[in-house]
């Protein structure tokens, strides 16, 4: 009798835990484009490797962009999210890429340390839908429109 009520509670811990997890997806961004060199750090690893057109990029992932360079994302939710141009010597973290299957909501966070990011939004999924982009200094929110973002050096 101890066996099965232990065993109930272990399978209630798993199923709570599991559902918990899988409201919760991440989303990808793709590099559609690229013009010079650019660079691409994996969620866990330590090297750069060079990015090539086609590339997923998942959440955590960092686009590193060269002199006169330039990489063009398609940050994709249940359809095209944004677009974004990452111009020459910027570098720009995807920190959140998630879409909550329970509430229907998609949320982006990029977090750009340095250089400049344009982004066209085309899409919000909900009222509840969050697209935000992170800076050393401030953190600024957008709901469909187009505008640029960027972060110089201190000197």
């Amino acid at each position: 009798m101890k066996i099965l009520k232990a065993a109930g509670i272990l399978f209630l811990v798993v199923f709570v835990a599991w559902s918990v997890n899988a409201e919760e997806i991440e989303r990808t961004a793709k590099i559609m484009s690229i013009t010079g060199g650019a660079s691409v750090r994996l969620t866990g690893q330590e090297a750069w490797i060079t990015a090539e057109e086609g590339m997923v990029l998942n959440q955590g992932d960092i686009v590193k962009t060269g002199p006169e360079s330039w990489v063009l994302l398609n940050v994709n939710g249940t359809g095209e999210t944004a677009t974004v141009e990452v111009d020459s010597n910027s570098q720009l973290l995807m920190a959140q890429l998630l879409r909550d299957t329970e509430k229907g909501t998609e949320s982006t966070l990029l977090d750009l340390a340095i250089g400049e990011i344009l982004i066209t939004v085309e899409k919000i999924q909900t009222a509840e839908s969050t697209f935000e982009v992170k800076t050393p200094t401030s953190t600024v929110g957008v709901r469909g429109t187009k505008f640029a973002v960027k972060v110089e050096a201190m000197e």
